[in-house]
């Protein structure tokens, strides 16, 4: 970790490389150009370093025009100038040139008074403060010796400034020469407590924790009791200091935790967040992992940046994860986070939460998420819709895993759903379906309610569902009598064409014109105009034209009037929910016959059903409605009405109205169950210990080990790429990808290697000639949403030698993109240049493409509002033995899709299959796929296609365009 931090640099982008200035023209600004000119100089000589060129011929001019101005802001470009230029030469000794930068010894040299010696004695304490700063970037014993003196002169310099920078400036000087400072870690624990500066007192902490274990637990020790009361920087770099001592002194384990429960009360929250973490990576005990997670959650309460409150929820989460069932009395506690406006944090507190319910605190939990639903009506959050879906999923969990409170849900549910947004309550409807089949005891007071609410729902999605429930689950002749009055009083007055012309001829002008129009017998020979009487006695003529519109107006009028809901829906265009009102009724009347003597009334009940049919029939025919019926509702309503007319003779028309939809149904809930128990099943299986497993003893644990890790260092340690145990060879070979061929002068092969928003590429260069290579460069350019953010250094290579650099590319967004390039060098003449063409590099879009998972109703929304798509005509031969679902799954094994469509939709043998699939880009883009394909059953040839969809066009065509997506049937 220390070399990895002490080679870390800011990297400066040149955006235009054209940008860069000659050589001559950097030194004549240097040499003629005034303070503010040499300081935009510097500035574009540091760009070019920080992007590889080291510009070695500029020291000297640096050393003779800028080292000696005495403004403030160039002496500090020139501290950054001397930490990144090149201190030593070939062979690996010191410049001599960087001799005159420390001090020289010949008499009236105009850098006498300008040397790094003075600027440590200087007056100003800012430039003190930098010069010490630099001086810890030092490492060459022969540049630090002669700074010693003055160094330890800072740390009694009167502004805390200097005082800071100096105590790590002596550490640094200790780390990498421990023999020119030997008494470092006893000077710097003198100087600690002699300090009275909060932030001096931190860095000279923070500086011997680094350098001597052993003095700064002496100096812990001393102030131990005084710990809880100190300033938050020191308490930070003391709770480190304590994670790292109790991994060495276990012994000193209880006294640490004693320590940290005081720390949790600190009124800091940086400190509240350092000591519960330090709590948990100390002890599993179950009291101290309760109240970290409960600091945790007070911190997602009080602190106001919501990135803050993501980062302590998944804290939360982490513990809840490793302590099952510890947590589950802080189930409230994380429930007021709903309280802050951040959809994304209500999300995860929510998820959260419905993780840790319990039958203890359910009841608790469903009141709080009533009232946060209630609120959802009565006020306006941001994505207000969004949330009352969350909500409602909750509430949905909640009552399907314990069934004493889905009877309060649902009676709350009910009485809301006229409130709520069509989505909303379509999520309603398809949680109330499923609670009435699980809980039978429910039904006949949900049907009751639902009934009741029939006349307040104006969505005919919510509609359908509400009628199929009363269809399926009228169980009794009441129950019957009720749902029957309730939909008559929604359909209203029938038969609806003779109602909607009753009405129509009640207005008050023109009704003789428009019941002719109406009934097909306008005249035809009728004079293009006419007088009128008017009604103060004047004529007036009326045209041809006039009176149309007059007609169509009367029409709009009719159309307009207020109408029950359901006869409204059905003349605004909505036959689906005809089919299903024609399917309900026809169910009612089969089971009033299953359950009831009384003919009469089943005979009353059949005839009155099929005037209804009927009537939405020749309604769907007449000009009362938006738009015409379709063919295939008619079908759908006649089937009804056949059925209704022969269902006492043929005893099977019975069963599949009232046995066989419900059998399906039922069995689709199960279904749902079985995915939702297998997903528990992979929960608990990740945090399960098996009886073979290795398990510690603590007695039994070696002297310097401790219950848990430091994690933070183990975070660390990943961040940094020290983790190297994840990915094993084979996966590091598969991405290597050869650039030059074997008899180009130069060979060249570059390992890829990709993270979640950038390409490391990892180039390896051998020169293959017998000469040295000189000015060697690797330049890459882009195709697509990449950018070229990090260029390789240029080099000299030997005769046979070999060379490895970096090149780092930034991916923005999920589009296929490419890497191209080449190699230049110069060869043993300045003037000749050779270059080697790289092949290209496709960017595979698979690697930023993962399976999720989506509920149908958002695949359908999300299907519905995505603008591109991208069809794929599917044309492969199957191996012999290989059905569609082996498609499928190859389909989805080279998409990187996850398959909606469940299982039981898609099982058994069949030469079709339709199948929805998706998948999402770590960049939060969402993709959409739908397969439909048959296979010949001689052949074996599989055709079709695949339609894909997504928000932007680049996620589309990209993973359209995915090589042999079209032929995937013949890698199966």
């Amino acid at each position: 970790m220390a070399t990895f931090l002490d080679q870390a640099y800011s990297l400066v982008h040149l955006d235009n490389s054209a940008d860069q200035p000659s050589l001559q023209e950097i030194r004549t600004q240097l040499e003629k150009g005034t303070d503010e000119t040499k300081q935009e100089t510097m500035k574009r000589v540091l760009t070019v370093m920080l992007n590889g060129d080291p510009m070695p011929q500029l020291l000297m001019h640096i050393i003779r025009f800028v080292m000696p101005s005495k403004s403030k802001a160039l002496k500090k470009l020139l501290y950054l100038y001397y930490e990144i230029c090149p201190k030593l030469d070939a062979n690996g000794k010191l410049k001599q040139e960087m001799i005159l930068v420390w001090y020289s010894k010949l008499p009236n040299t105009i850098w006498r008074d300008n040397g790094i010696r003075m600027d440590l004695q200087h007056a100003n304490e800012y430039i003190r403060g930098n010069t010490l700063r630099f001086l810890t970037k030092l490492h060459e014993p022969e540049l630090i010796e002669p700074l010693l003196a003055p160094a330890r002169a800072c740390l009694e310099h009167r502004h805390a400034y200097v005082r800071k920078n100096a105590v790590f400036a002596i550490a640094s000087i200790y780390q990498h020469s421990e023999a020119l400072m030997p008494d470092a870690p006893e000077l710097i624990q003198a100087f600690l407590e002699a300090e009275s500066d909060h932030t001096c007192k931190r860095n000279a902490f923070a500086a011997l924790l680094s350098i001597s274990h052993d003095k700064a637990a002496e100096y812990l020790n001393g102030v131990f009791e005084g710990i809880p009361n100190a300033d938050e920087l020191l308490q930070l770099v003391e709770l480190e200091f304590i994670r790292k001592d109790a991994v060495t002194n276990s012994q000193n384990k209880a006294r640490y935790l004693r320590l940290i429960f005081d720390l949790l009360e600190a009124k800091e929250s940086t400190v509240v967040y350092e000591a519960a973490s330090s709590l948990t990576a100390l002890t599993n005990n179950a009291v101290a992992v309760k109240a970290a997670a409960a600091k945790f959650i007070e911190l997602s309460i009080k602190e106001s940046d919501n990135n803050v409150k993501l980062i302590v929820l998944e804290k939360v989460n982490q513990l809840r994860q490793r302590n099952v069932g510890v947590l589950d009395d802080l189930t409230m506690e994380i429930l007021r986070v709903l309280s802050s406006p951040d959809l994304d944090v209500r999300r995860k507190a929510l998820n959260l939460a419905m993780d840790m319910v319990s039958s203890k605190n359910v009841e608790e939990v469903i009141l709080l998420l009533k009232k946060e639903l209630s609120k959802t009506v009565d006020e306006q959050y941001e994505k207000n819709n969004e949330y009352r879906s969350l909500l409602i999923h909750a509430i949905h969990q909640c009552a399907i895993e314990f069934s004493e409170v889905a009877s309060g849900v649902v009676d709350l549910l009910m009485d809301s759903i006229a409130e709520f947004n069509n989505a909303s309550a379509v999520d309603v409807i398809s949680f109330v379906k499923e609670v009435v089949e699980k809980f039978p005891k429910l039904r006949q007071k949900i049907v009751e309610r639902l009934v009741k609410t029939l006349s307040e729902v104006r969505a005919g999605k919510v509609y359908r569902g509400a009628l199929w429930i009363v269809g399926e689950y009228s169980l009794e002749v009441d129950d019957i009598r009720e749902a029957w009055k309730r939909i008559r009083a929604s359909v209203g007055e029938i038969p609806i064409v003779a109602s909607e012309q009753k009405l129509l001829e009640e207005q008050p002008d023109g009704e003789s014109d428009l019941r002719d129009q109406m009934n097909g017998h306008a005249k035809t020979s009728a004079p293009t105009g006419s007088r009128r009487v008017l009604a103060d006695g004047t004529y007036a003529t009326e045209s041809a034209l006039t009176s149309q519109s007059a007609v169509k107006a009367k029409l709009e009028a009719v159309k307009a009037a207020q109408k029950p809901p359901l006869r409204q829906l059905i003349l605004d265009g909505d036959y689906y929910l005809a089919t299903v009102l024609s399917s309900t009724l026809t169910k009612l009347v089969m089971r009033h016959a299953e359950i009831s003597h009384d003919t009469a009334r089943t005979n009353s009940l059949r005839a009155e059903a099929m005037l209804i049919m009927i009537s939405i029939i020749r309604a769907g025919q007449s000009q009362f409605v938006k738009a015409p019926i379709d063919e295939d509702s008619v079908d759908r309503i006649m089937s009804c009405v056949r059925s209704l007319a022969s269902f006492t003779e043929n005893k099977q028309l019975g069963n599949a109205f009232l046995d066989d939809t419900r059998e399906a149904f039922r069995a689709m809930v199960a279904v749902t169950e079985k995915e939702r128990a297998e997903k528990d099943a992979v929960a608990k299986a990740r945090t399960a210990i098996q009886v073979d497993d290795v398990f510690s003893i603590r007695q039994l644990k070696k002297a310097n080990t401790v219950d848990g890790a430091d994690e933070i260092e183990i975070d660390l340690e990943k961040a940094t790429g020290g983790d190297s145990a994840t990915e094993d060879l084979s996966s590091k070979l598969s991405r290597v990808v050869q650039l030059t061929g074997f008899s180009d002068p130069v060979y060249c092969e570059a390992y890829v290697r990709v993270h979640q928003f950038d390409i490391m590429l990892d180039v390896l260069l051998v020169n293959q000639t017998q000469e040295t290579l000189q000015n060697l460069s690797v330049e890459f350019a882009t195709l697509g949403d990449l950018k070229v953010v990090e260029r390789p250094t240029t080099q000299n290579l030997a005769p046979l030698d070999f060379l490895n650099v970096q090149a780092t590319i930034k991916v923005s967004s999920t589009d296929t993109g490419v890497i191209f390039g080449n190699v230049v060098y110069d060869g043993s003449s300045s003037t000749d240049s050779s270059v080697v063409i790289l092949n290209d590099i496709h960017v595979d879009i698979m690697d930023y493409i993962q399976p999720a998972q989506c509920t149908e109703t958002q695949f359908r929304t999300m299907w519905t509002e995505f603008e591109w798509e991208n069809k794929v005509n599917i044309n492969s031969k199957m191996p012999a033995g290989k059905n569609l679902r082996d498609f499928l799954a190859s389909l989805m094994k080279t998409a990187n899709m996850s398959c909606l469509t469940p299982e039981a939709s898609i099982e058994g043998d069949c030469n079709f299959l339709s199948a929805n699939l998706y998948a999402r880009s770590v960049f939060g883009e969402d993709a959409l796929a739908n397969l439909s394909v048959e296979q010949d059953g001689e052949s074996g040839i599989v055709s079709g296609f695949v339609r894909i969809r997504s928000r932007s066009q680049g996620l589309a065509l990209s993973l359209g365009s995915l090589k042999g997506l079209s032929k995937v049937g013949e890698k199966v």
